[in-house]
């Protein structure tokens, strides 16, 4: 391998510290903007942040050189290679809200006002034009997850882009080359763990697989407004108090003076105790009052009409923050098509595990009656439910536990990816190893030992052949996410953006260098990300 492969990321204490003014913000000593920001085509720029306000625009650090930028002549070369098709042009307006919880109206910040946001839809090959407007009273962006799009509207304020400030907004464009199920939320702090959040589906122009109905069923672990918690209160208490790592997610905080930004007292959250066999140890860290299927509670539960025989396709997004839900559909056998928007060897199964941004595409064929679909909030004992109705008869208890749920378990490892978005066999260029260390007592999550800063680089060239090595010596299991790309588990595994690394194991998964930019690697349950378990892939330049 190249001398230039390190066991750690790369970083140039040497490099120019970025111009102040419009690159930098206040808050956490944070001093200099990510490499190439207003990059070559200039599409990355959201109004430039007024100077009372600039809370998310940056990033500590030095800036390495020698990386491709976000904006720059590689990633629109990508882009422009993904070929011109029809023009989806959507708005998309973020804002404090209330919703309804079963029998409870709690204050959130949500997508269009409803919970989950908007589906999203287009078809691979066409162009989305978003118009974000922010309404929050706090920075924020949106991160489109799994898509292989453009460096630029990867949505992740420090790496890619200006945060969008309070009352700005923000044109997101980009070409939607892969079909599946997708989902969008913020990446700044631990917003996604408010109502903001809702499905991207792309669809297949020549799809293979024939169905009646489709299902979109969004998972989520809900504590935001309940008893006066917040996400950012629950973080604070998770730190004990101390000041997390994080990228421009939490530093891109507003201004103290601003109360929204202050977080609210509330009971304590941290959760103790909760152990998963099938997750290898420790179930996670926060106890959530509420578990939702598109934003029902078990006993006001989402109601899905079909006729006996139709075929149903159900596309599973869990967007939680900390919790991994194993699912079934009462009475019936799922057969699993997809796994994180790409196509698998069909598998029969009787329930699934969803780690957090994980998606699972099934195909069902629908009896006669009326049946529970059910998420077990894996070791928390807690569940969502919705309810699959095709006949007459009284709807399900909201503690309905199907005996699927106990059934035949399908897991990513167990399956394989289809023939059409197999990986070519190769050597391995380059290799990384991420050591994903931390602890509950402590909470001081880092990969390589490394708590997250944005000068961070593993560098990569375009057109390698790359192996990530997770090595979990963490007691807890960690759903590891990487922007841009889709990889292989090793050995013929399924195409996946996101895989569960379960405490003391090892995984490895292969990727093609082919979407040139700097892009996220970081676990998924949002309060470790935020306290520093993430890093960055950066191309060479």
């Amino acid at each position: 391998m190249r001398p230039e492969h390190p066991s750690r990321p790369l970083t140039d204490p040497s490099a120019r510290p970025a111009e102040p003014g419009r690159r930098t913000l206040l808050g956490a000593g944070v001093a200099a903007v990510a490499a190439g920001l207003l990059g070559a085509g200039g599409t990355a720029t959201a109004r430039p942040a007024r100077a009372d306000d600039r809370g998310a625009a940056g990033a500590s650090g030095d800036v390495p050189p020698g990386y491709v930028t976000p904006g720059g002549p590689q990633v629109l070369a990508a882009e422009k290679r993904r070929g011109d098709g029809p023009v989806r042009q959507l708005s998309l307006l973020a804002t404090p809200t209330l919703v309804q919880l079963g029998g409870r109206t709690v204050h959130t910040w949500a997508y269009d006002g409803s919970l989950t946001g908007p589906v999203i839809r287009a078809t691979a090959g066409d162009a989305l034009a978003v118009d974000f407007a922010n309404h929050l009273p706090h920075h924020t962006t949106v991160h489109w997850h799994g898509l292989a799009l453009r460096n630029d509207m990867d949505g992740v304020p420090g790496i890619t882009q200006l945060a969008v400030a309070p009352g700005a907004s923000f044109p997101y464009h980009f070409k939607t080359a892969r079909p599946g199920t997708y989902w969008y939320h913020p990446h700044v702090g631990v917003q996604q763990d408010r109502g903001l959040y809702g499905p991207l589906i792309v669809d297949d122009p020549r799809e293979p697989l024939a169905y009646d109905k489709e299902w979109v069923v969004v998972l989520d672990d809900w504590v935001d407004g309940i008893d006066g918690s917040t996400p950012d209160a629950i973080l604070e208490e998770l730190n004990h108090g101390m000041s997390h790592s994080g990228h421009e997610m939490r530093a891109a905080a507003a201004p103290s003076k601003r109360a929204a930004a202050a977080p609210s007292k509330g009971p304590s959250r941290i959760l103790r105790g909760a152990r998963s066999e099938l997750l290898g140890g420790e179930a996670g860290n926060v106890d959530y009052p509420l578990h939702l299927i598109n934003g029902r509670t078990a006993d006001d539960p989402e109601t899905f009409t079909a006729a006996p025989g139709d075929r149903i396709r159900i596309r599973m997004i869990n967007a939680g923050g900390d919790t991994a839900y194993r699912v079934a559909l009462g009475g019936h056998t799922m057969t699993i098509t997809h796994t994180d928007g790409h196509a698998v060897e069909h598998a029969d199964t009787d329930t699934l595990l969803l780690g957090m941004s994980e998606r699972y595409d099934v195909l069902v064929t629908a009896k006669d009656g009326v049946f529970p679909l059910t998420a077990l909030a894996e070791g928390k004992k807690h569940l969502a439910q919705a309810v699959l109705r095709t006949g007459g008869g009284a709807a399900p208890g909201p503690g309905t536990r199907p005996r699927e749920l106990d059934g035949k378990l399908v897991t990513a490892p167990d399956l394989y990816a289809a023939e059409s978005v197999r990986l070519p066999k190769r050597d391995v260029d380059r290799r990384h190893q991420m050591v994903l260390t931390g602890s509950m007592d402590r909470f001081n999550w880092a990969i390589n030992h490394e708590p997250f800063t944005p000068s961070q680089r593993y560098p990569v060239r375009e057109g390698e052949r790359v192996e990530l090595v997770f090595r979990n010596h963490t007691q807890m299991w960690h759903p590891m996410h990487l922007h841009g790309h889709a990889f292989e588990l090793a050995d013929g595994g399924p195409r996946k953006d996101t895989v569960i690394v379960r405490p003391r194991r090892t995984v490895r998964v292969h990727l093609d260098a082919d979407n040139p930019g700097l892009w996220m690697l970081h676990c998924h349950n949002v309060y470790h990300s935020e306290s520093g378990m993430m890093t960055v892939l950066g191309y060479r330049a």
